[in-house]
């Protein structure tokens, strides 16, 4: 299986890096682990929609597989539906599933028609870098509940 996290912008704080790469390492005994990250458009002349058109298109040609987004909109799951799911997901066939965690002002019209599905984590805000982390911690949770690991309590 490859897992994958499309996202907007470059983490710049250590701790958050060293998180994300502590996840990854340990998802190498389940699934080829990949961050992909694309630049961040500026805001001018408060064209928000602009900014998500231009951050979509970069997004658009990383897509692969199965695709999930992340959005206020999207369908809150337990950290077992989430295993459940990715666990139907192989089961089914799929290969390749691409998480896609938008920038500052969201997702493009464009990248939420081409999900296959929309994740939400909740109505709080997070740090778009924090995200990261977040989302990492719960795909390898998801994969240590498909392995009936402890790990999950």
């Amino acid at each position: 299986m490859n897992i994958n996290i499309v996202c907007v912008g470059k983490i710049k704080e250590n701790f958050y890096k060293d998180a994300v790469s502590e996840y990854a390492k340990r998802l190498t005994r389940f699934c080829k682990f990949n961050v992909v990250e694309v630049a961040e458009s500026r805001l001018e002349s408060n064209d928000i929609n602009k900014v998500k058109v231009i951050e979509g298109k970069s997004i658009i040609s990383k897509l692969k597989g199965y695709v999930i987004i992340l959005d206020l909109a999207g369908v809150m799951l337990t950290s077992t539906d989430l295993a459940e799911k990715i666990d139907d997901l192989q089961t089914s066939g799929v290969s390749e599933i691409t998480f896609v965690i938008g920038g500052s002002y969201g997702l493009s019209d464009e990248i939420k028609q081409k999900a296959d599905f929309t994740l939400c984590f909740g109505k709080m805000t997070f740090p778009h870098q924090l995200m990261r982390v977040i989302l990492s911690e719960q795909i390898y949770r998801a994969f240590m509940i498909n392995s009936n690991s402890e790990y999950h309590k």
